[in-house]
């Protein structure tokens, strides 16, 4: 169990990044079709997404705010426990798809299947994009921090996040649709970047949620008494 609130912070973060990365994973295969935005100064055409962009925000959030208050070390504590998860989830999924349903079962083989059997290529295309993104994303987070120190959290909860997403949307499109053939380059090139752009606007527009936790968290850990109360707090503006 967590002995001081700093750990419990840990804990209660890492099961939100593993929980939201595990069920983008799973419910990736379904898509959907983002009605185009025209808002002036901004616009963007309809583009096709997986549903996995509702919970795939949660893990950037989780990403930052882990990153702001434990460093690389627990990024990538947290990044090579849920590969592990992920690949577990995938291995139960397999073996459950090898079991034959009972005829009163209200979900047949197939539609199991067709919803969970995921292609090998769309699985090691997502791992990969995962791996990537998360390591890219520490690095180019504590680089911005080390530039802005305490302030300008946007900048590099923000930052990191355009970055790795940009690596994750074309890697996993890539490995998962050009490499088996099922999409030509140009068609795969297209997607990816309707996917990016709106990653992108999802990740600024998250921004002040950021704040918020980072606001709550800073308020709960001043009150550890486990804590020495010299200890530094980030301080984001």
């Amino acid at each position: 169990m967590p002995r001081t609130r700093k750990e419990l912070v840990f804990f209660i973060l890492g099961g939100f990044f593993l929980t939201n990365a595990i069920l983008g994973e799973l419910t990736g295969g379904k898509l959907f079709a983002m009605p185009a935005v025209d808002w002036g100064w901004l616009k963007f055409g309809s583009v096709v997404l997986s549903i996995g962009v509702i919970p795939w925000p949660v893990v950037f959030i989780t990403t930052d705010l882990v990153n702001e208050y434990y460093g690389r070390a627990g990024v990538r504590k947290l990044t090579w426990l849920t590969v592990a998860m992920i690949v577990y989830a995938f291995v139960v999924l397999f073996a459950a798809m090898q079991v034959p349903s009972a005829k009163e079962s209200p979900v047949s083989a197939e539609v199991f299947r067709t919803v969970f059997g995921q292609s090998t290529w769309i699985i090691v295309g997502s791992l990969a994009a995962f791996l990537i993104a998360q390591l890219l994303d520490v690095v180019v987070f504590l680089s911005l921090k080390q530039w802005t120190g305490a302030r300008m959290l946007w900048l590099r909860a923000t930052g990191s996040t355009v970055f790795s997403q940009l690596v994750d949307t074309f890697v996993v499109g890539y490995i998962g649709f050009v490499v088996p053939g099922k999409l030509v380059f140009s068609d795969f090139l297209r997607l990816a970047t309707g996917n990016y752009l709106y990653k992108v606007l999802i990740a600024v527009l998250i921004t002040p949620v950021i704040y918020v936790v980072h606001g709550s968290i800073d308020r709960y850990l001043e009150r550890d008494p486990l804590l020495p109360q010299t200890e530094p707090r980030p301080n984001a503006e």
